[in-house]
């Protein structure tokens, strides 16, 4: 089933007018045959909007009760049962109420639009997610209900219903948007002049901006590649100079001449890094240009005129700012330049601004050194053997008695000529070529001893020997240069995997990247460096190295991520080849700072919702359970001291045991309270000593009704390396939880077993169990499981005694007991003083 098309009417503040051309366009499409139905539409009682209801087929709404109040939504299963050819669907950013069936109106649309249905809906400029910021604070009033631009941006058709602020003001002063007692309130807050003025440009802007992505789609689509004049935008051509900071400023001031127009700033490097660029400078001219509200582009070219061209043409410019040349003059013998090939060039859709600076005509200085990449000893080398090595030959050959002839003679001097293309790259090469020809010709060529060549045959030998050392040369020199630049791709590769995988594995560790930078570039020290505003100072967020810096002004290299944040480093200026790996290592510090500071945030947020709910569950214990037992004893005491009643001695000691009993129970609470406290502030220090369980155990047991509970603890279990205190405490909590839950008739089992150089206690109960899901939820803190009743405690017993078993570096888990119930395993560390006991050996029973 084919998706259906989505048209909103976009409007820049309520009551423009969108539903009434929505309610118009659905008339329309009735006289057409179309089969319209109305989903949901909001009239808010304005007659005229109302009126166009009528003749339109409405469909039932859904409702649903909120806190005791009944509202209307669409209902989305009703349209998709009707399965009309157009439905709409009012407010598009609406939050639905709890309980509808999603939680956005523009989700319900999504379900129709999946459905094949067409949807035409409307909405604000003000409800759009992006510019929420923006319209608060134009209008100081937030949106609470948006929809994402994404959403917007994806419909088939986007119409603007404008007005402007007067006309709409004069609808508001009529009453034909709001109730009269509104009026005044709303002209003197948000319909003011200024606030809809300044909606109006932005809802003006962004169907612009959608427009300019139709224009572009459109061009693609038919390969359109002569640039149509709708809009001005200002490309401006960088080489990295310094005058590209005043062609910056010269076409801001050109795009300031007409409204909406952009200003593109674009440096081209060659594919083979080759660049006399300023990495530095750029980076400057970058910030300089976004502060002006452009873009800067990087884009990769061998032929310079072709691609600047070929850029220009892609984002639909219209016109070319370029400086004039800093060649001198006698470089203009080596082609007529970059300006003057564009401005030939761009043809009649383009125009081309030649912008003078201070930097014309004073050179535009020497590129890298092509050779620099075969090594420093390599290109000894390679001098070595096209100097040397001519020199050497011709002196063997002028001093042994042989006649070669001169084309071996020749063939000799061009095996050097290679091996110095092989070693040292072209300069070498040709120096090699031509010392090599000057010696033949003197030496070997008739006549001999003199700087001429009689024979013309010999001139031809000589064009020849030099035509193929010049070959050879540059065709070693573009192996060497393709090698180097696969080497580079390959290590950009490598590096470029590393950052992606460390984004997959979630690697949040800042110190690591910056150094993994610091490695890769060979850099002293790298700072990750980020201000709170532009004229805020820099604060380090991440450094590794000596004296890491405290600004980019003094960084070797400075790598700007986003507005206030940059990464600076120290140590050597970096080629404009590396900094396309450095943008990826600092985006990718920027990322992982975000996360750790994320993470952080996340686990304040989490510690102090866990502190939150402590403290409620702590003011809901202190308000039932501790005042329980508070209420009986007081109960009792005023009992007592009645003088009304004359109580006998079975009541006044039944009284005076009620009192003691609540005591205990008031005792019990506020020691485990005491005790939650203290493992959550970490001051537990648990004092490790050797002792038998025997000795402890049973003395847990004193708190559980007689007969409630088994023992069975074998004397030759071997001693366990733990606090007395807490281990009673922790197993006293256990075996009352155990017979809380216990039928009376099943007494709750206590055992031990040795394992290893570990020791476990086991309270098995068989009461109604815990499922799996909730096992570790009950060692939570006021936490009680199933229908345990309120006066059972606080739900702190489990807690504490996990929390005294960890304190003492045991485990405490949960079990299921077989046949029905729940077992706790308490597993402790054994002492090193005892051997562990042979499962075989007998155990006698201790109760």
């Amino acid at each position: 089933m084919a998706r259906g098309k989505l048209r909103i009417y976009l409007g820049s503040a309520p009551g423009v007018g969108k539903t009434y051309a929505m309610l118009s366009e659905a008339h329309r499409r009735i006289e057409r045959g179309t089969d319209c139905v109305v989903a949901f539409v909001e009239h808010h009682n304005r007659p005229r909007t109302e009126v166009m209801l009528h003749g339109l087929e409405q469909l039932p709404r859904k409702e649903l009760e909120y806190r005791g109040t009944l509202f209307t939504e669409m209902d989305v299963d009703a349209v998709l049962e009707r399965s009309p050819a157009v439905a709409l669907v009012d407010e598009l950013a609406h939050t639905n109420v709890p309980g509808s069936r999603n939680a956005k109106r523009w989700q319900d649309v999504e379900e129709l639009l999946s459905a094949g249905i067409d949807v035409v809906s409307t909405v604000n400029i003000q409800h759009l997610e992006s510019l929420g910021d923006v319209v608060e604070s134009i209008t100081g009033v937030r949106q609470r209900e948006t929809v994402p631009d994404e959403v917007v941006r994806r419909a088939d058709q986007i119409e603007l219903v404008d007005m402007s602020p007067q006309a709409l003001r004069r609808r508001m002063a009529h009453g034909n948007i709001y109730k009269p007692d509104r009026i005044d309130a709303s002209l003197s807050n948000y319909f003011r002049p200024g606030n809809l003025t300044a909606l109006r440009e932005l809802a003006l802007l962004w169907v612009a901006d959608r427009v300019d992505e139709y224009l572009q789609q459109y061009r693609g689509e038919h390969n359109i590649r002569s640039t149509w004049q709708a809009r001005e935008r200002i490309v401006v051509g960088l080489t990295g100079g310094p005058e590209g900071r005043t062609l910056i400023r010269r076409a801001s001031r050109m795009a300031a001449k007409g409204s909406g127009s952009e200003i593109l700033a674009v440096y081209i490097a060659r594919s083979d890094g080759l660049t006399a660029a300023s990495p530095k400078e750029l980076a400057v001219q970058r910030t300089l240009v976004e502060d002006l509200g452009g873009t800067f582009h990087h884009v990769i070219g061998d032929d310079i005129p072709a691609a600047l061209l070929d850029f220009a043409r892609g984002v639909n410019a219209t016109q070319i700012v370029l400086g004039s040349s800093r060649r001198k003059t006698w470089q203009y013998v080596f082609g007529p330049g970059v300006g003057a090939t564009v401005a030939r060039e761009s043809g009649p859709d383009l125009d081309v601004h030649i912008v003078t600076h201070d930097e014309v005509a004073k050179g535009r200085g020497l590129p890298v050194a092509r050779g620099a990449r075969l090594g420093r000893s390599r290109i000894i080398w390679g001098w070595l053997v096209g100097i040397g090595g001519p020199a050497l030959l011709t002196l063997l050959l002028t001093h042994i008695d042989a006649d070669l002839g001169l084309a071996n003679d020749m063939l000799l001097f061009l095996t050097l000529t290679v091996a110095a293309a092989l070693l040292g790259g072209m300069l070498p090469a040709l120096a090699s070529a031509a010392f090599g020809s000057l010696l033949l010709n003197y030496y070997f060529t008739p006549p001999l001893h003199l700087w001429t060549i009689s024979d013309s045959k010999n001139i031809v030998a000589i064009i020849v020997f030099v035509g193929v050392a010049i070959s050879v040369a540059s065709v070693v020199d573009l192996a060497a240069r393709r090698t180097h630049q696969a080497a580079r791709l390959r290590a950009e590769s490598e590096i470029l995997s590393f950052l992606a995988g460390s984004v997959l594995r979630g690697e949040t560790s800042l110190d690591a990247l910056l150094e993994r930078v610091r490695e890769t570039f060979g850099m002293e020290s790298v700072a990750l460096l980020e201000r709170e505003s532009d004229v805020a100072p820099w604060t380090c967020a991440g450094s590794v190295g000596p004296q890491p810096l405290g600004r980019p002004e003094d960084a070797d290299v400075d790598m700007p991520v986003g507005d206030h944040m940059a990464l600076a480093l120290s140590g050597r200026v970096l080629p404009a080849e590396d900094r396309r790996v450095l943008a990826a290592f600092a985006a990718q510090a920027a990322v992982v700072l975000d996360r750790q500071r994320l993470q952080s945030e996340a686990d304040q947020a989490r510690t102090l919702a866990e502190g939150n709910r402590i403290r409620t569950a702590l003011l809901a214990a202190v308000s039932h359970d501790l005042r329980t037992p508070l209420a009986g004893i007081k109960a009792a005491v005023t009992s007592l001291r009645s003088d009304d009643v004359s109580w006998s001695e079975e009541d006044q000691a039944e009284l005076l045991e009620g009192i003691e009993d609540g005591a205990d129970r008031l005792d019990h609470l506020v020691g485990n309270l005491l005790d939650m406290s203290r493992l959550q502030t970490g001051t537990v220090t648990p004092l490790i000593r050797e002792i038998d369980l025997d000795e402890v155990v049973p003395m847990a047991l004193g708190g559980v009704p007689d007969g409630s509970a088994d023992l069975d603890i074998p004397e030759t279990l071997p001693m366990v390396a733990v606090d007395k205190g807490l281990l009673e405490r922790a197993v006293a909590n256990i075996v009352e939880n155990a017979v809380k839950y216990s039928p009376d008739a099943e007494p709750v089992l206590v055992s031990a077993s040795a394992l290893g150089d570990r020791v476990e206690v086991r309270v098995v109960d068989r009461g109604p169990g815990v499922p799996d899901a909730a096992k570790d939820r009950i060692f939570e803190p006021f936490q009680r499981y199933g229908d345990a009743p309120r006066g059972a405690g606080v739900g702190l017993g489990l807690a504490v005694a996990r929390g005294f078993v960890e304190a003492m570096s045991g485990t405490l888990e949960a079990e299921d007991t077989p046949g029905g119930g729940l077992t706790m395993v308490l597993t402790l560390r054994a002492a090193a003083g005892r051997p562990p006991v042979h499962p075989d050996l007998s155990a006698q029973v201790t109760s």
